[in-house]
C-alpha cells in the first residue's frame, strides 16, 4: 500500500519513480547538475556502444538519444520562427521565378539551405544563367564545411547513413546552440543536432510552400511591396553574421565592386570573389588577435 507521509527511499512501500536508477542514469548522461545520483554503485554511467565511436552511441535499448532528440526539438523553437520568416519570404521569391509549390518543396528538402537558396533563385529571378546562379548558391554554402569539420567527434564512429543525415541537417542555428548548450554544461550530441536540425527543416519547408501559396493568391503581390520581403530577410541574414569587425565586410565590398565595375567577371562571380576574399580576412584578422 502507498504511503502518504514521506518515506525513506529505501523504503520498499514508498513509490519514487523520479529517483529511480535508470533515470537518475538519464539525468547525470544529459549533464543535469541538479539530479546527481546519490548512489554511485547504482547509478553508473551508460556504456558506450563500441570503442572509438561518438561519446553519445549507447547501448541498445538506452533511451538517452530519444531524450536528446526532443531536447533539441524544444530549444530550437524560439529560433524556429526566424527561419519561418525567411521561409515566406523566399517562397515569395519563387513564386516569382515560376517556381511551384512541388518544386519548392522539393527544393527545400533536398538542399535545406536557406541562404543559397535565395541567392540562386534570386539570381534566377534577375536573369542570371543556371550555372552561375548554382555556382554562387554552393559558394554561400561552403562555410557549412566548416562547420560540421568543427564537431567532427558528433559523426565519429557512426554508420554512413546518420553521418549524411547529421550533415545535412546541420545549419548555423542548430550547430550554435549545441555549442551554447554545452558551454552550459549539458552533455548533448549528435541527437540534439538531428532533433534542432530536423524540426527547422520542417519548418522551412511549409513556411516556403506557404509562401508560393500566398503569392500565387495576390495577383501582382510587387504592387503590394512584397518582392522587397527577399531584401529584407537578406539583410537580417547578414545582420545575424555580424561579430563586430568591420574589415572582412570592407574587403568583400570593395572586392565586388571594383570587379563589377570593371567588368572583369559576371556579378554572380564577383559575389563568390568577394566571399572568399572576405573569409581570408577574417581568418587573418582572427589570428592576429588570437
Amino acid at each position: 500500500m502507498l504511503k502518504n507521509t514521506p518515506n525513506s527511499p529505501d523504503d520498499p512501500n514508498t513509490l519514487n519513480i523520479g529517483n529511480s536508477p535508470n533515470i537518475r542514469n538519464i539525468r547525470n548522461r544529459l549533464g543535469d547538475p541538479g539530479h546527481q545520483s546519490p548512489d554511485k554503485e547504482s547509478a553508473a554511467p551508460l556504456a558506450p556502444a563500441e570503442e572509438g565511436s561518438s561519446p553519445d552511441v549507447f547501448q541498445e535499448g538506452s533511451s538517452v538519444p530519444r531524450s536528446e532528440f526532443w531536447l533539441g526539438v524544444l530549444d530550437i523553437s524560439p529560433l524556429a520562427l526566424g527561419v519561418a520568416i525567411y521561409g515566406l519570404a523566399f517562397g515569395l521569391l519563387a513564386a516569382q521565378a515560376a517556381m511551384d509549390e512541388l518544386e519548392t518543396g522539393v527544393m527545400g528538402a533536398l538542399v535545406f539551405a536557406g541562404s543559397s537558396q535565395i541567392v540562386v533563385v534570386e539570381r534566377l529571378v534577375a536573369g542570371a544563367g543556371a550555372v552561375s546562379a548554382v555556382v554562387a548558391g554552393i559558394a554561400l554554402n561552403l562555410r557549412l564545411l566548416l562547420v560540421t569539420a568543427s564537431i567532427r567527434e558528433v559523426f565519429r564512429g557512426r554508420p554512413l547513413w546518420q553521418q549524411l543525415l547529421g550533415a545535412h541537417l546541420t545549419t548555423d542555428e542548430n550547430w550554435a546552440l549545441m555549442l551554447a548548450t554545452r558551454a552550459r554544461g549539458v552533455t548533448v550530441g549528435y541527437w540534439y543536432l538531428v532533433g534542432g536540425g530536423g524540426a527547422l527543416l520542417v519548418t522551412w519547408l511549409i513556411a516556403t510552400v506557404c509562401g508560393v501559396l500566398f503569392a500565387s493568391a495576390i495577383p501582382e503581390p510587387r504592387a503590394l511591396g512584397m518582392d522587397f520581403a527577399f531584401t529584407a530577410a537578406f539583410i537580417a541574414i547578414a545582420r545575424s553574421l555580424w561579430r563586430g569587425d568591420l574589415w572582412p565586410w570592407l574587403t568583400s565590398v570593395a572586392v565586388v565592386a571594383l570587379v563589377v565595375l570593371g567588368k572583369l567577371l559576371d556579378p554572380s562571380h564577383a559575389l563568390v570573389l568577394g566571399g572568399v576574399l572576405g573569409a581570408v580576412m577574417a581568418s587573418w584578422r582572427k589570428e592576429e588577435t588570437a
